[in-house]
């Protein structure tokens, strides 16, 4: 993870610039580490597939079953007592069974959902942090001129004070 160019690719697309020690890189961090995590379990669910596929192209080919067309492997791997044409499939007690166990697969993810979508609020972004541009010249000598009237205001009498603040408020 590079920090700098990080840094940089947040600048340029929000204009925020981010220090190193900030936190947001432990953030960063921990994404990787998930991230890699995830696609160290996702390669081993892929090798033991890939492995168990070629076991059984192994077994086929033992049985000398490799290069025949399909549905004759097919005829030839189908038990005993059943047609070539036709597909064993599961029974009804079978069917059942993988019906209940769909329903509770699909109760218990909703419940998950609902679950988090109750109790996980996000929290609010927030405010981005803008810097100000260096005054100007003349605005800062606005600026300047400004307090010099205000402390010479507070030296006239209540009354010339008064009609002062008021011509101020009007627009």
């Amino acid at each position: 993870m590079d920090q700098q160019k990080l840094r940089t690719l947040v600048f340029e697309k929000t204009g925020v610039r981010i220090d190193v020690d900030d936190p947001v890189f432990a953030l960063v961090a921990l994404n990787e580490a998930v991230l890699a995590e995830a696609v160290e379990r996702h390669v081993a669910l892929l090798d033991a597939a890939t492995a168990a596929l070629a076991d059984q192209a192994q077994a086929l080919q033992h049985a000398g079953l490799a290069g025949q067309p399909p549905r004759q492997t097919a005829a030839l791997l189908a038990p005993a007592g059943t047609a070539a044409g036709t597909t064993v499939g599961p029974s009804r007690a079978e069917k059942r069974t993988m019906a209940i166990a769909a329903g509770a697969a699909l109760l218990g993810a909703l419940l998950v959902l609902f679950g988090q979508a109750l109790l996980f609020k996000p929290v609010p972004v927030p405010a981005p942090v803008v810097q100000a541009k260096e005054l100007s010249d003349a605005q800062a000598g606005a600026i300047r001129d400004g307090e010099k009237l205000a402390k010479i205001v507070q030296k006239l009498d209540a009354k010339t004070r008064n009609a002062i603040a008021a011509d101020m408020q009007k627009p």
